[in-house]
C-alpha cells in the first residue's frame, strides 16, 4: 500500500510500483551544484536576495546540507525574500535518517567550503547569448555523468539514488532546454518567486534560442571536439534531430542538466532512481529521452520517476502537472515518455515559524532534493507529517541558537 504522505500525479500505475518496490530500503543521495549567470538577473530567482547572494547560494546550502547548523559556514545561507533555505528540509531527513550523502560540483565560480567532487566543469553564461558553454565541457560533463552515476549504482544494493540539484536561476534553463526539444512549456514551470516572473523568462528563452538558430545556420555541423567521444556524433539522423540535444545544452543549458542525465542513465540500469525537482528535473528527462535516442544509449525509463513537493506539483502559477504530461509529446522524445510525477504531503501550514508558513504562501516551495527527501523518509520509516515537521524546525531552531 503506498504511503498516504506520497500523492502520484502522473503515471499513477508506474509510480505505484516504482513506490512498492523500494519501500522499506534507504537511499542514497547525490546532489549536484552548478551555476548560470542566467540567476545573476535581477528578479529572476528569490533564491538569494541579491544577485551577489546569488552567486553563493549553492556553496552555502552545500555546507549547511554536508555539516548541518552548528558548523560556522564560510558561506552562511543567504538571506530571502521571504522563507528560509529548503536545504533545512534536505538536511533534516538525511540526518535523522543516517542517508549518505555525495556532493558534485558541476561548475560553480567558487569552490565550496564542503567535500565535494570536482567534475571539472564551468558555469554557464547566461542562456539569453544562445551560447551557455563549450560543446567539449558539455562533452565532458555528460561522461562524468555516466561515470559517477555507474559508480553510485555500483553502491547500491535493492535501493535507489536520489538525484538533487542547486542551481540558481535554473528553471529558466529549464524552460529553454523544454521548448528546443519541442515541449510545450512556456507557463508552464514553477520558481522561487509566489508568482512565477514567466513574461521574464520566456524572453530570455526566446533570445537565446533565436541566438543558437542564428549560429547554427551560420556554422553548420559544429560538433568539434567530439570524435574522442565514446558515444558518435555520426550516429544522429539529421532528419529527426533537428537540433543535437548535447549542442542545446551548450546553447541554452547549465553544467547540472547534462550531469544529471547521464547520472541518471546510467544508475537507471541497475537500480531505482528518482530526479528530486519540479520543473528542472522535468528539463532533465527530456534530455535523457532526447539524448539516448540521439546516441542509442540503453537506460530503464520505468526505473526513473520526478520527486518533488506539493508546493510544486500544486503551484497555481505554473502548471507542473500538465508540462509532466506534455513530455512525451516532444518532437525529440518521441518514446513518449512521461515520468511519474511524485511529491510528498508536507505542510508547513501549522508551523510555528513564519519562515517556513512562507512557503504555503508560494515562497521557494523546493530545492537541495527536499521534496524527494521527504519522500524518502516517508517510503523507508513511514513517517508521517508531524515527524517531518518536528525534524525540520529542530533544523531551524539549531540554526537560530547555533551562534548566539
Amino acid at each position: 500500500m503506498p504511503n498516504s504522505q506520497i500523492r502520484i500525479y502522473t503515471q499513477k500505475a508506474q509510480g505505484e510500483e516504482w513506490l512498492r518496490r523500494y519501500s522499506g530500503s534507504l537511499p542514497i543521495f547525490a546532489c549536484v551544484l552548478g551555476f548560470t549567470e542566467t540567476g545573476l538577473i535581477p528578479g529572476i530567482s528569490a533564491a538569494g536576495r541579491t544577485p551577489e547572494d546569488r552567486k553563493y547560494t549553492a556553496c552555502a546550502d552545500a555546507e549547511f546540507l554536508y555539516y548541518g547548523p552548528e558548523h560556522k559556514a564560510q558561506y552562511p545561507l543567504p538571506p530571502l525574500a521571504a522563507g528560509a533555505s529548503p536545504v533545512l528540509i534536505s538536511r533534516a531527513v538525511f540526518e535523522s535518517l543516517n542517508i549518505p550523502v555525495h556532493l558534485f560540483n558541476a561548475g560553480l565560480p567558487q569552490p565550496p567550503a564542503v567535500p565535494a567532487i570536482d567534475l571539472g566543469g564551468a558555469p554557464a553564461h547566461c542562456l539569453s547569448g544562445g551560447a551557455a558553454m563549450e560543446i567539449t565541457t558539455v562533452h565532458h560533463l555528460f561522461k562524468q555523468g555516466l561515470l559517477w552515476g555507474e559508480r553510485l549504482a555500483a553502491n547500491i544494493q535493492q535501493g535507489y539514488l536520489i538525484i538533487g540539484e542547486c542551481v540558481v536561476g535554473g528553471t529558466t534553463t529549464a524552460l529553454a532546454i523544454l521548448t528546443a526539444l519541442g515541449i510545450d512549456a512556456a507557463g508552464k514551470v514553477n520558481s522561487s518567486h509566489p508568482i512565477c516572473n514567466h513574461v521574464q523568462k520566456w524572453a530570455l528563452v526566446q533570445a537565446g534560442l533565436e541566438k543558437m538558430m542564428g549560429s547554427r545556420e551560420q556554422g553548420a555541423g559544429g560538433d568539434e571536439g567530439a570524435g574522442e567521444e565514446n558515444f558518435t556524433l555520426s550516429s544522429l539522423s539529421s532528419s529527426s534531430f533537428p537540433v543535437n540535444p548535447l549542442q542545446l545544452v551548450a546553447a541554452v543549458g547549465d553544467p547540472m542538466q547534462v550531469v544529471v542525465a547521464g547520472m541518471a542513465i546510467a544508475a537507471s540500469r541497475s537500480c531505482g532512481v528518482m530526479l528530486a525537482g519540479g520543473t528542472q528535473m522535468l528539463a532533465v528527462y527530456a534530455l535523457i529521452s532526447a539524448i539516448a535516442q540521439a546516441y542509442a544509449l540503453s537506460w530503464q525509463p520505468e526505473e526513473v520517476v520526478v520527486g518533488t513537493t506539493r508546493w510544486v506539483a500544486e503551484d497555481p502559477t505554473g502548471a507542473t502537472v500538465d508540462l509532466a504530461l506534455n513530455l512525451g509529446k516532444g518532437n525529440l522524445t518521441q518514446t513518449g515518455e512521461t515520468p511519474p510525477l511524485l511529491a510528498t504531503h508536507l505542510s508547513f501550514a501549522d508551523s510555528r515559524y513564519p519562515q517556513l508558513r512562507a512557503y504555503e504562501q508560494g515562497f521557494v516551495k523546493e530545492g537541495m532534493g527536499a521534496g524527494a527527501a521527504c519522500i524518502a523518509a516517508h517510503l523507508s520509516q513511514n513517517w508521517q507529517q508531524h515527524q517531518l515537521l518536528a525534524a525540520i524546525e529542530a533544523q531551524l531552531e539549531r540554526l537560530s541558537t547555533a551562534f548566539h
